[in-house]
């Protein structure tokens, strides 16, 4: 009675009471599985046999006892690591060569825990305070001022400036959020009001002593520190012509003054005329 014969692929040695893989169907003894089809470890280069675990990262391979720390040689299997300059780092060594410090403990931020980075700096998330309050600002907007970081209701508390008309809170400066990089002058108000005379407005509050229009946007000019839209301004002092009585805005020559009046906005505003931007 014959006996089927079971045979290695390759080399056609039989399998008979022999280890061997099987890969897509296909029977091979251990050598020639090895051999073809074994990945080479990238630290000793030797085959990684059938017998041995592979361990693999970015479609690099190593023996279970090859996968170290390259500084200080610790069994990384089944540990987080990090990877720098294509060395496999444990945590505790990538630490000390690589993470950031925090600005105020001055302890390492240790990789995958969360941190706080500003303007070079970076934080711990509990380390990272209010000014004022001294509690985490977290992910929260926040606000600079000075050398301090303050969340958003401590920072309307003690900085935020009151219209001159109303007396209400104008809005602050806009935070600055985790996810934003613009910078924000916050010695003048930037968004929410106006500033004139060095005194802070809402956009609605100032308005031309004349008529009440909102003067936010608009060319005006001032007269005795009144703010005045040109239409009233122009009414209520410019010059009036003999013959028609209209104010003068046109270019007029002034024969005893020896003056040319180019415009009004040139000649009545001088140096009070003013542009607020939007």
């Amino acid at each position: 009675m014959s006996t089927e014969r079971f045979d290695c692929h390759y080399c056609k040695e039989s399998l008979l009471g022999n280890k061997y893989v099987m890969k897509e169907d296909t029977q091979y003894c251990t050598k020639c599985y090895e051999n073809l089809f074994s990945n080479c470890c990238e630290v000793c280069s030797l085959p990684i046999g059938c017998n041995c675990k592979d361990l693999s990262y970015k479609d690099c391979h190593w023996h279970e006892q090859c996968f170290k720390c390259a500084k200080c040689s610790r069994p990384l299997a089944e540990k987080p690591f990090a990877a720098k300059d294509e060395q496999l780092l444990c945590t505790e060594c990538y630490s000390h060569e690589y993470s950031s410090k925090c600005s105020t403990c001055k302890k390492t931020i240790m990789p995958g825990s969360r941190k706080m980075d500003y303007k070079g700096n970076s934080w711990h998330e509990t380390c990272f305070l209010c000014h004022r309050c001294q509690q985490p600002i977290g992910t929260k907007s926040f606000i600079p001022k000075d050398n301090g970081y303050f969340c958003v209701s401590c920072f309307e508390k003690q900085f935020a400036y009151q219209c001159c008309a109303c007396k209400k809170d104008l809005c602050h400066p806009p935070p600055l959020c985790w996810r934003v990089v613009c910078v924000y002058l916050l010695k003048a108000i930037t968004t929410g009001g106006v500033t004139y005379n060095d005194k802070p407005w809402h956009r609605e509050c100032f308005l031309c002593i004349g008529c009440k229009k909102q003067l936010s946007g608009q060319r005006f000019t001032s007269r005795e520190n009144y703010p005045y839209c040109l239409d009233c301004f122009s009414n209520l002092y410019a010059k009036k012509c003999v013959g028609c009585t209209k104010p003068i805005t046109n270019s007029v020559w002034d024969a005893r003054t020896k003056r040319r009046y180019s415009d009004i906005t040139m000649d009545y505003f001088g140096p009070n005329q003013h542009l607020l931007l939007k």
